[in-house]
């Protein structure tokens, strides 16, 4: 290969880290920054969900869309097209002068994420066309990507302290731009193919997900017997389910449920799913008990984080290396075991603990997320046909996105949940009025803003601290289990795959690019798709 084409491979690979790590970013950057919104927006608990919320919940219900999107119409075009919303989206967020206009530009970025991330996998492996290159090039890419979830609360909390809360968004613009103009001058164009989309699963998928996450951010408010709240709990289940057994008949269907047939695709699409759980969650309420019940700056926060940011550096290269010599399983298993460790040792500490005290559970979070990452993506992607690249490479982002709505929503549910309970036994033995729980509940916000908590009475304000930590170390201890009980399942499912039986003829002579060969490897999941349409 000549100079000009490995400098070309290289600013494409730099185009499509740049752009995913941007997209990454914005998951957590945005967390640090909640506290401080809560005070210039007038938002409580609920409101700072959905600023987060809604960003992972149209992510979550369009990425497959945006593959089959980019299929039909060009991958490179579709990428285009979804940096210039995500861009244009961090600009209406960063004027945003309201909660809903916030929320607005936030599902507008999610939208562009939705349709740039599917096709940055697909591109990077039209690029790279040498197998061993090309499995280099998606573990960079995979560790930057996780690089992305890790750096988030490091850069937003000296942003939000310094240049406001805004800031987080503005600093999107000038990488996107960026990004554009390196993407019209080095990136293929990969002709597009026939490919129908699935509006019938869009619909089911985006209305079930809507419906699912409302019920579980407002019911610890609402009550879970309100009737909205149980309607639209029901209503999105019903959904969901409708939604799967469609995707089982259709050809060409959004997400490809026979992937789960196979041990080591179920396994690593499981994986993804669990540790955007976990983390997710825990990145989302940790600042508000660090700014809020500790006292914290944003800076200080934000700083708290480097330890998991640098053992996250430290891991993603290791496990490429594992992953080369024995196979995904054991990079896999070994760093949902460290994040299950990490996130529930959390719940050892309470207000009075001491920064060094923790610190070993951040170092074992950020070595985790890094071990996860890259196994993830180079099980599924040597795995399946080039036809399906776009699709595999949707569903992991997906479960993935997917993973931290239902993080946020559920572990948040189990915080409040938790907290308004103890909180109300609290207030009883104070003689506090039961009509004023609600109202006071909301003090770790308000505490950062100056709002009602300032005036609590000592005790009060003590036993709203107390609450607060109790529902933490709850919210915690459930995403461990969960990503404990991940790690067994993942072990089991890695250890028991089988070789699955090609489709047919149509697919003899397709590349599967394998960078190892590991002992619990099996032939790739095969497409049932036409002849022709194959290496789109």
């Amino acid at each position: 290969m000549d100079g000009s084409s490995t400098r070309r491979q290289r600013l494409a690979l730099l185009t499509l880290c740049v752009t995913m790590f941007m997209s990454m970013l914005d998951n957590v950057i945005v967390n640090n920054a909640l506290p401080r919104i809560g005070q210039d927006l007038d938002a409580g608990i609920s409101g700072l969900q959905w600023v987060a919320e809604g960003y992972s919940l149209v992510y979550a219900a369009l990425v497959l869309t945006g593959g089959a999107l980019g299929d039909r119409h060009g991958r490179t075009r579709v990428f285009r097209l979804g940096l210039a919303l995500f861009t244009l989206g961090s600009v209406v967020a960063a004027l945003a002068g309201t909660i809903g206009v916030l929320v607005g530009a936030r599902m507008l970025q999610g939208v562009g994420a939705a349709l740039l991330t599917p096709g940055s996998l697909a591109l990077l492996r039209h690029v790279f066309t040498d197998e061993g290159e090309r499995a280099k090039a998606i573990a960079t890419w995979s560790g930057v990507s996780a690089l992305g979830l890790s750096v988030g609360p490091v850069v937003g909390g000296p942003m939000v302290e310094h240049l406001g809360w805004a800031s987080v968004f503005w600093i999107n613009v000038p990488i996107g731009v960026a990004g554009l103009l390196l993407a019209a001058r080095v990136l293929p164009d990969i002709p597009p193919r026939p490919r129908r989309i699935d509006l019938a699963g869009l619909a089911l998928s985006a209305a079930g997900l809507a419906l699912l996450v409302y019920a579980l951010i407002e019911g610890p408010s609402r009550g879970w017997t309100d009737p909205r709240v149980l309607g639209c709990g029901a209503g999105g289940v019903v959904l969901l389910l409708v939604f799967l057994l469609v995707e089982l008949r259709l050809a060409e269907p959004m997400l490809e449920l026979r992937l789960f047939r196979d041990g080591v695709l179920g396994g690593a699409l499981l994986s993804g799913f669990m540790v955007s759980f976990g983390m997710f969650g825990a990145l989302f309420f940790l600042p508000l008990m660090m700014q809020g019940t500790l006292g914290w700056s944003p800076a200080a926060a934000g700083y708290a984080g480097l330890p998991m940011t640098a053992m996250l550096v430290v891991g993603a290269p290791l496990s490429q290396r594992l992953t080369a010599r024995s196979g995904p399983r054991l990079p896999l298993v070994l760093g949902l075991l460290l994040c299950a460790a990490g996130l529930g040792g959390l719940a050892l500490y309470g207000d009075h603990a001491r920064y060094p005290e923790y610190l070993w559970t951040l170092f074992a979070m950020g070595l985790g997320m890094g071990l996860t990452f890259t196994p993830v993506s180079i099980s599924v992607m040597t795995r399946v046909s080039p036809a399906q690249t776009g699709m595999a490479s949707a569903a992991i982002n997906t479960l993935r996105e997917l993973g931290g709505v239902l993080g946020i929503a559920v572990l948040g549910a189990v915080l409040t949940n938790r907290l308004t309970d103890s909180l109300t036994a609290a207030l009883k033995r104070l003689g506090v009025p039961p009509d004023a729980v609600g109202p006071i509940a909301d003090a770790p916000v308000g505490a950062v803003h100056g709002g009602s908590a300032a005036a609590l009475p000592g005790p009060v304000q003590d036993a709203v601290d107390g609450a607060f930590i109790d529902g933490i170390h709850l919210a915690v201890l459930c995403g461990a289990a969960g990503l404990a009980v991940t790690a067994v399942l993942v072990a089991v499912l890695f250890g028991r795959a089988r070789p699955v039986a090609a489709a047919g003829p149509a697919d003899a002579g397709q590349p599967h690019p394998q960078p190892a060969e590991p002992a619990d490897s099996a032939e790739p999941v095969r497409s049932a798709e036409p002849a022709e349409a194959r290496g789109a």
